[in-house]
């Protein structure tokens, strides 16, 4: 029985930039499928780690794309993958349709089959009425779509998206994440960086962060939150909760007047004790559970320090 191999399988990945080791041996495994989230601050190795996969730069380590190696059997590697940059790098004096018709051309798709993809690819985006129009021509938002289009046309196994939404506003933000679902949903893996960390939130199902060149976190979107992310208890009362009842809560406690925040991993588990502890010195008029963002897990864990502790306040 033959097994599929991984989508993207990365094993102690470095990468030198004179003195500066700018990705310090990064190694994790993305499944065929998988909507991917690869989030840092700026200057993490994102975009160091993007450019060897598509080979763009040398590097130690190695990079296999269902099972190709990125260096040793490049060509089958690299027609797995469809690149969406972040910088825009159109050829200024061709048209929409045409960047996609050469585009299609240089990975050898035969012209009636292109221009069916092309067609399709328009209708998708919403760029059918673009397509005589120049790239230098169009505004930000219709140039990410025609970037994207031109990243699909060869129908990759594996669509890597620099910022996609970067620039665009909420509503182009919107209808781009639809269509992405609907890509991924249909098959195709998908790797998202962004500094919109509530894009991960919303689309993808696996989550690495990266920081400083190392990878400090890989896991099921949930899991990460789950295992790293806080819980917080919001407790409501008639009369503010008594000191001598706080003493001693494993907790980060915020009080404000009559409102009192209880922070900490495992509050979910901890807030019927919690409760009846507190129900014994003032009546509770409301009681909030909320989950922590991956976005505040994401800046606590890629910050120097953290916004606050897990225990005590």
């Amino acid at each position: 029985m033959t097994t599929t191999p991984p989508a993207l399988a990365i094993n102690n990945l470095r990468k030198r930039y004179g003195d500066v080791e700018a990705v310090k041996g990064v190694s994790f495994t993305i499944d065929k499928g998988d909507f991917f989230g690869f989030i840092g601050p700026n200057g993490a190795g994102k975009t160091t780690t993007i450019k060897s996969i598509v080979g763009l730069l040398n590097f130690t380590g190695t990079i296999k794309v269902f099972g190709h190696d990125v260096i040793t059997d490049y060509r089958e590697a690299r027609r797995r993958i469809g690149l969406s940059p972040q910088e825009f790098n159109f050829d200024r004096f061709l048209t929409v349709e045409e960047e996609l018709s050469y585009t299609a051309g240089y990975y050898g798709i035969p012209r009636r089959e292109a221009q069916r993809r092309i067609t399709q690819l328009l209708k998708r985006f919403k760029l059918t009425d673009k397509r005589t129009k120049r790239t230098e021509n169009l505004s930000g938002g219709m140039k990410r779509r025609a970037i994207i289009a031109r990243a699909l046309i060869h129908e990759p196994d594996i669509l890597i998206l620099d910022e996609p939404t970067a620039g665009l506003d909420v509503e182009l933000r919107r209808e781009l994440w639809t269509e992405l679902s609907r890509i991924n949903k249909a098959g195709t893996t998908i790797i998202l960086t962004t500094h919109y960390i509530e894009e991960v939130e919303m689309l993808c199902n696996k989550v690495g962060i990266i920081n400083k060149g190392k990878l400090i976190a890989f896991d099921e979107k949930e899991r990460i939150m789950e295992e790293l992310g806080n819980e917080t208890l919001v407790l409501h009362t008639a009369k503010p909760i008594p000191k001598r009842i706080l003493d001693g809560v494993d907790a980060y406690i915020e009080v404000e007047g009559k409102r009192t925040r209880f922070t900490g991993k495992g509050m979910k588990q901890k807030a019927k004790a919690l409760i009846l502890r507190v129900e014994k010195s003032t009546p509770i008029e409301e009681i909030d559970m909320q989950r922590e963002s991956l976005e505040n897990i994401f800046v606590r864990m890629t910050t120097e320090g953290t916004a606050h502790p897990e225990g005590k306040s």
